[in-house]
């Protein structure tokens, strides 16, 4: 049971296995509820997270009741202890939405909530993060999480994001991150599906993005703060969240 678990959460596409768990939910948590672990999400407990991964295994790292990753359990502790997001009025561009936040920031009545993507059929807007249609400083917020990774020209990205964002607002801009690479790892001439998987852990990724990504950001003209933010939890609180110590949470700011 436990590899054909295995085998369906790193076969099936996630937006699949999460449309899938709303209709399923209350059976799910029926077989998971616990007090090991707790989705701060879902406000749920649970009695063990599930293993996902490309490869090796991550244990306990995926909520049966969100299919929240740690990193998104990590966005969600930063908003809710350390921002007014779920009480303030916010204009709000989340591009290529996770669809579990997609669904609860909808619902949220003080903020006005745009969802942009190139492909996905979800979203309010069909937009190229390349050539953004929207206005100059039209956002307080902007979410863009493990989106860069996969496009070429990545700082006209940036630049199109800081150029959507107003003066004194800020975002969330998570990308698959080794704190081992001084220099981000990229070779536009890989093309091939399963040498992309080889060098940049996932088929359609065009880059590992190092240390050096955060400078990037600042050169798009934000500024950045390198969080550890999981850092700030205990031990024993990172266990029962479910988070990764090293996990950066890169929160940018346009002065």
């Amino acid at each position: 049971m436990k590899k054909i678990a295995k085998f369906l959460l790193n076969s099936v596409p996630r937006p699949f296995l999460i449309n899938l768990s709303i209709f399923l939910r209350p059976f799910i948590y029926f077989i998971f509820k616990g007090d090991q672990f707790f989705d701060p999400i879902d406000g749920k407990s649970y009695r063990k997270f599930l293993p996902y991964g490309y490869g090796k295994q991550r244990e306990n790292a995926l909520s049966p009741g969100t299919l929240s990753l740690e990193r998104h359990r990590q966005m969600w502790l930063y908003l809710q202890n350390e921002t007014e997001f779920f009480t303030k009025n916010f204009k709000v561009l989340h591009i290529a939405p996770e669809q579990e936040f997609l669904r609860r920031f909808k619902k949220l009545k003080n903020i006005n909530y745009v969802s942009a993507d190139l492909f996905s059929p979800i979203v309010d807007v069909k937009a190229d993060i390349l050539d953004l249609p929207f206005e100059v400083e039209s956002f307080d917020v902007i979410f863009c999480n493990h989106v860069l990774e996969h496009i070429e020209k990545d700082g006209k990205a940036m630049s199109e994001l800081f150029r959507v964002m107003k003066k004194g607002g800020w975002g969330i801009f998570q990308v698959p991150l080794k704190t081992s690479l001084e220099k981000t790892y990229e070779d536009f001439s890989i093309t091939d599906k399963a040498e992309r998987q080889k060098h940049f852990g996932q088929y359609d990724h065009v880059r590992w993005y190092g240390m050096d990504y955060f400078q990037r950001l600042e050169n798009a003209g934000f500024s950045v703060d390198v969080n550890y933010y999981s850092k700030k939890f205990s031990e024993t609180d990172r266990k029962k969240f479910g988070l990764l110590e090293n996990e950066i949470l890169p929160v940018v700011k346009k002065s």
